[in-house]
C-alpha cells in the first residue's frame, strides 16, 4: 500500500540480495518454470501465455524479457512490479519483506 511519506529504500541492496536468491524467488512467483542455460523460462502469468519459452529471466543478471510482447526489465524489483502490478517502490518494499529485511535494512544510509 502506498503512503504519502515514504522512506527511501535501498533498491541496490534489495536487488543484490534478491539476485542471490533469485531461483527460490522465481520458483515461488512462477512455479511452472524451468532452468535452461542460465535462464529461468516460464509462462507469463500477466497474459494468456499457453506455453513456456518466450518469458525468460537471466539468473546471473536478473534481467528479464517477454519476447512475445517486448516487456522487459533489468532486475528483480522491476520483475516484481511487473508480475504483481505494483509501483517500483511498493515492489521493492514487498520484495525486501519477502527476503526478510527489517525496515531499517531496507533504507539508504
Amino acid at each position: 500500500m502506498s503512503t504519502p511519506f515514504r522512506t527511501a529504500l535501498d533498491f541496490e541492496a534489495i536487488n543484490r540480495l534478491a539476485l542471490a536468491s533469485l531461483p527460490v524467488i522465481l520458483a515461488r512467483w512462477l512455479p511452472d518454470g524451468t532452468t535452461e542455460a542460465g535462464e529461468y523460462v516460464s509462462r507469463n502469468p500477466t497474459r494468456a501465455d499457453h506455453s513456456p519459452g518466450s518469458f525468460k529471466i537471466n539468473l546471473r543478471s536478473g534481467k528479464w524479457q517477454d519476447f512475445a510482447t517486448g516487456d522487459r526489465g533489468t532486475d528483480a524489483i522491476s520483475l516484481a512490479a511487473y508480475l504483481h502490478r505494483l509501483e517500483p517502490y511498493d515492489a521493492a518494499d514487498r520484495l525486501a519483506g519477502m527476503l526478510g529485511l527489517k525496515s531499517g535494512d531496507r533504507r539508504n544510509g
